[in-house]
């Protein structure tokens, strides 16, 4: 009968040398929680600036012009257009009341400026309203809804 294999001794390479030790290191301690939070935080903070840095804003849907693909409540992230295309969601500034902000739908793209139409028409107001908007009033295209928690996700652009 063999004997039994002493797993304790050395491990030895195939020239009969000593095999390198292959024990793991001791395992680095884990942060404490405040230090865990403090980096959070200071990440937090690094992304909010970068975030309005690169332009980005948040706006909330008031109105049923965009209904059913937008209710009101809902809240979006907005990032810069470089380019449009119909059927992209858009937030773009009222030629009207310049403070407002509209969320609509590219209709057409052309020399003369963006056209915009509301999802619903009879609760919209839009191009068909103040014409084509100026490519320095769109201020982007909204990509995300995080609110409300039920809707959360990504914005698909819809073929017009």
């Amino acid at each position: 009968m063999a004997p039994p294999l002493n797993l304790a001794r050395a491990r030895r390479a195939p020239d009969g040398r000593r095999a390198p030790d292959r024990r793991r290191a001791p395992a680095a301690r884990r942060p404490s929680r405040a230090a865990a939070l403090g980096a959070l935080g200071a990440l937090s903070a690094v992304l909010a600036v970068g975030w309005r840095a690169c332009g980005a804003l948040r706006v909330e849907v008031d109105g049923p012009s965009m209904l059913p693909e937008l209710a009101p409540g809902d809240r979006l992230l907005v990032a810069r257009a470089r380019r449009l295309r119909a059927g992209d969601l858009v937030v773009v500034r009222d030629p009207d009341e310049p403070p407002r902000l509209l969320v609509k739908r590219v209709v057409a793209t052309g020399g003369a400026g963006v056209e915009v139409a509301g999802d619903n028409p009879g609760a919209s107001r839009d191009s068909r309203h103040f014409g084509p908007v100026a490519p320095a009033l769109v201020l982007g295209r909204p990509w995300y809804r995080y609110a409300p928690e039920a809707a959360r996700g990504l914005l698909a652009r819809r073929p017009r």
